[in-house]
């Protein structure tokens, strides 16, 4: 959202956001109900014998299969240990994203030893007996907690951004549709302190989960067939690389759309404490109830599918955060570019010169890398390469309006350039 989608609502003089995005209304009351019951059917059909999307699994659960006290004191245990190692003083400190008044917030970037810590509790916790596989035999008990925690944490931020300075609120998310502003994020960065909510959702509880919970598969795999199987070992592996390069990385989070655009409300607290954990934790799922054999050489081609992405992936984003940083990086400065009215530069060469969006291209490749080790013969493990496919597209719609809007003749000239978006020849 840009400054040119905001009008000044002359009798509050609050700047209210003319453009809805997500359907608007109608989707802010259309999607906080299909969101939860997706994650819920598509877990269930993970432990059919079929694994079909295209039919409704039976029999229907019981609420003691859908509710249990201890799932619940688990999740938000999982969430204080989270919150208590991001208050660790470790790591550095750095500085976010100029904010609409001219300041900008402090960040502690420590991911990458809550992770660490994590990892040793988890392996001293399994060393001293704990069954870690019954996470897989209480998934959906697991996801229903995370979803009453993610509706309960929505509620809170809407709640709190009414009592909140003009200035703090999110250029998206003050529609002045409660509906709507509950769903989008009415505030930008709410923080309790210096402890910082949104931020700390985006790569901690449920990315890190994430793991525990692929890791929590192999090992029901391993106690169903012995070992685990070399699939769940490349779903495990791959999953692993991707959420150690986020975490690496975590500083480059602080320039994306989530942090410096997007409001805290339930699209992205249900996104970052539900759906990520439990949908993109869908393979290894899959693979428990449902083994494939890979041969050797299909597995060869699949490691080597999911290097091609990373590598894309890598190179793409890493190259965008060194021109960012410091245009005259001997890296970068060899790169051609176009200039702005705004003072900054567009790529127009490298990855940048290929398609617009190289960097998606590359998540991509690695998506579908992660569901070839489930096999051809069931369309529910490649749930998360079509719904990434539509996610990521419409994630190029919103950086493509904004762009334009920003950078006007300049961005017309880029798209010149280069014409294709994220598939080169094809979109």
């Amino acid at each position: 959202m840009s400054e040119g989608d905001l009008t000044m609502d002359d009798k509050s003089k609050m700047p209210r956001t003319t453009v809805l995005e997500f359907g608007g209304p109608l989707g802010a009351l259309f999607l906080p109900v299909l969101l939860p019951c997706t994650v819920l059917y598509l877990l269930l059909a993970c432990r059919t014998k079929e694994a079909s999307v295209l039919s409704s699994p039976s029999p229907l659960p019981a609420p003691s299969e859908l509710w249990d006290l201890d799932a619940f004191l688990l999740v938000l245990g999982w969430f204080s240990l989270q919150a208590v190692l991001y208050m660790l003083p470790l790591g550095k400190v750095t500085q976010g994203m100029p904010l609409q008044d001219g300041t900008r917030l402090s960040y502690r970037i420590n991911g990458l030893h809550a992770f660490a810590i994590t990892s040793l509790l988890v392996g001293v916790g399994i060393f001293g007996g704990l069954r870690l596989s019954s996470v897989h035999d209480r998934c959906v008990q697991l996801a229903v907690s995370a979803m009453i925690v993610s509706f309960s944490l929505s509620a809170f931020l809407y709640a709190r951004s009414l009592c909140v300075p003009e200035s703090a609120l999110a250029p998206g998310g003050n529609s002045g549709n409660p509906l709507y502003d509950f769903f989008i994020g009415h505030e930008l960065n709410p923080r309790i302190g210096s402890f910082d909510l949104k931020y700390f959702c985006e790569l901690r509880p449920g990315l890190i989960g994430w793991l525990v919970i692929n890791l929590a598969m192999l090992m029901k795999e391993s106690e169903l067939r012995g070992s685990p199987s070399l699939a769940m070992i490349l779903v495990n592996s791959f999953q692993l690389l991707y959420v150690l390069d986020a975490l690496w990385h975590e500083e480059a989070v602080l320039t994306t759309m989530d942090i410096v655009n997007d409001g805290f409300g339930f699209m992205l607290a249900f996104g970052d404490l539900t759906w990520v954990p439990f949908m993109y934790s869908l393979q290894a799922h899959f693979l428990v109830s449902h083994p494939q054999e890979l041969a050797v050489t299909t597995a060869v081609v699949i490691v080597l599918l999911n290097a091609l992405g990373y590598f894309i992936f890598r190179s793409a984003n890493s190259q965008k955060n060194t021109f960012r940083r410091n245009p005259s990086d001997p890296k970068v400065a060899g790169l051609e570019t176009i200039a702005t009215a705004t003072g900054r530069q567009l790529l127009v060469s490298g990855w940048w010169g290929l398609v617009r969006h190289p960097n998606y291209l590359g998540d991509l490749i690695m998506a579908l890398a992660w569901s070839l080790p489930c096999g051809l013969a069931h369309i529910l493990p490649y749930f998360y390469v079509t719904y990434f496919t539509v996610l990521l597209i419409h994630r190029e719609a919103r950086d493509e309006h904004q762009c334009r809007r920003k950078y006007g003749s300049a961005w017309n000239e880029y798209c010149k350039r280069v014409p294709y978006r994220i598939f080169p020849y094809m979109y």
